[in-house]
Order: structure tokens, then sequence, then C-alpha cells
């Protein structure tokens, strides 16, 4: 996904090509085939090959997936997710990113 996000459509070809250490070609046509029929990309026909393009923006598509990750791993919790996300061996954040949770916080609480 990341390869086509980047470029916008890709064929398989372009996709192994573009990955540093890439399955089969087998491998990439299949995860494609998969990826569309779970609706995460749509193909059009150039010659004999297919291009691949999202169905979504990389924006809903991130927070789609995250969605699910927060759902699967932290039993749907945002505060255990972010916990995790918490630099273990000191429990401190980077002052850059505490104050964006901070500024995000503070909107959801005007909401």
């Amino acid at each position: 996904m990341d390869v086509i996000f980047a470029r916008g459509e890709a064929s398989a070809a372009d996709v192994t090509a573009a990955l540093p250490d890439p399955p089969s070609y087998s491998a990439v046509r299949a995860m494609l085939r998969i990826l569309e029929e779970k609706g995460a990309l749509k193909h059009r026909e150039d010659g004999p090959r297919y291009v691949y393009l999202p169905t979504e923006s990389r924006a809903k598509a991130s927070r789609t997936a995250l969605q699910r990750v927060v759902k699967t791993f932290f039993d749907g919790s945002l505060a255990s997710a972010v916990a995790a996300l918490v630099d273990p061996r000191d429990g401190t954040l980077p002052r850059e990113e505490l104050e964006k949770i901070e500024d995000i916080i503070r909107k959801a609480k005007k909401r």
C-alpha cells in the first residue's frame, strides 16, 4: 500500500521493484488481489497488465487501520494504545509530541 500511495498507482512489477527485500512477483500479485477483494484497491487494465489504485485516501486508510489495531490489541482503549507508545524505559514522550497530544485533547474537550 505504501508504494501505491506514494506513486498514486502501480502495477505488481512496480510494487515488486520498489520494495527493498521483495517477496516473489507471484506473492505481490496475490497480495494486490487480496487487497482489491477487501476493497482497499481497485484496478484498471493497461494492455496486458493491471494497474492498481487506492480506493480511499492515505489519511482515511491510516485512520481505519489504526482503529482496527486499537480494537484488536488494546480492547478498544485509546488510553492503552497511547500508553504503549510512551517510552517504556522512562515513561516519557518527546516534548513536541506531548504538546501535539495535549493540543488534540484540548480541542476534543471543547467539542
